[in-house]
């Protein structure tokens, strides 16, 4: 058997856009966690490591749902103020004589009613996602103001605070949770046949429902999931504060969510992403974070950084365009 190379076969020189795909944002957080530890000398200490996971926990959740939206092309800008009437709802249930516990299941439904309502207006009157989930975005924050009279609702005895302040052999709850739920969408969209009709909407709408995919039950479970995921982000942050404030908690989470989606490789247009990627993208955003607060930037330039951060996520999302698979 000869080795000599078929002269018909065009030879395959380096490919940046394949190498990009499969490595995706990986390397870009190591050079960042080592920048920040060769900066700050302790950025890799345990218990900073330990305080990245928490704060990047709930904009993994957060960006999960979203992950699940965006792959069929939508957006869902009501996520933040989701997640504060979601706090709102858990709390209010909490101060409740012997329904402490039960304040989980409120804050986790009333963030899936949110999302249901959203895929209804999206799906069944094909109302356009921007205009939907923006209208839901003010609005859904007014309820979180309303149910609080416009005030801090506060339980120093909260009985599900463990969630939020908690560790197991020193892994925080929170960054547990998360997992769980990277876990979770990654099984859906991987290993189930509604993950296939996700895909196959965010490729192609028209094509899916020619081919009988149910594109509105697609639609209505992606919206349901960023809302139930909203919601239990609310409960995660509610259990972290002991408190929760309808007009401030969860303020521009929606951005931080998207730019962790993007980062990770998932498309805008739908169709390709993974749930994995969204995980390093969310992780990039904590770290990048936290290094500039160890490095003593200030919040001014936080904002500017964190939106160059989101500018470059959109562009290198155009390049990725260029070339096609699903990752």
């Amino acid at each position: 058997m000869s080795n000599i190379a078929d002269p018909q076969e065009p030879r395959r020189g380096f490919d940046t856009k394949a190498m990009i795909r499969a490595l995706g944002m990986l390397p870009v957080l190591i050079l960042l966690a080592i920048g920040f530890q060769l900066l700050t000398g302790k950025f890799l200490s345990v218990n900073n490591l330990s305080i990245v996971m928490q704060q990047a926990s709930i904009n993994v959740v957060l960006a999960a749902g979203m992950t699940f939206v965006i792959l069929t092309g939508g957006i869902d800008l009501s996520v933040g103020s989701i997640l504060a009437a979601s706090a709102m709802g858990a709390m209010i249930v909490s101060l409740v004589p012997g329904l402490g516990w039960v304040g989980i299941l409120a804050g986790v439904g009333l963030g899936l009613i949110f999302g249901l309502a959203n895929g209804a207006l999206i799906a069944l009157l094909a109302l356009p996602p921007f205009i939907v989930t923006l209208g839901s975005l003010t609005a859904v924050r007014g309820v979180a103001r309303l149910m609080g009279n416009d005030t801090t609702v506060f339980n120093g005895q909260l009985p599900f605070a463990v969630i939020g302040n908690g560790s197991v052999l020193g892994i925080p709850i929170l960054a547990l949770i998360a997992l769980a739920v990277i876990i979770v969408s990654w099984f859906i969209l991987r290993r189930t046949v509604l993950g296939t009709w996700i895909y196959a909407v965010g490729g192609n709408q028209e094509a899916a429902r020619l081919t009988g995919i149910k594109v509105s039950l697609v639609l209505m479970f992606v919206y349901g999931a960023s809302g139930l995921l909203s919601g239990l982000g609310g409960v995660m942050s509610a259990a972290r504060l002991y408190a929760a404030n309808g007009l401030q908690l969860g303020q521009a989470y929606e951005l931080d969510a998207i730019a962790a989606v993007i980062l990770g490789g998932t498309s805008f247009v739908g169709g390709v992403g993974s749930i994995w990627g969204t995980l390093v993208g969310a992780l990039i955003i904590a770290v990048l974070s936290n290094g500039l607060i160890l490095t003593g930037v200030s919040d001014i330039w936080q904002f500017i950084i964190k939106g160059l951060v989101i500018i470059a996520a959109v562009s290198l999302d155009r390049y990725r365009l260029q070339g096609n698979g699903r990752t």
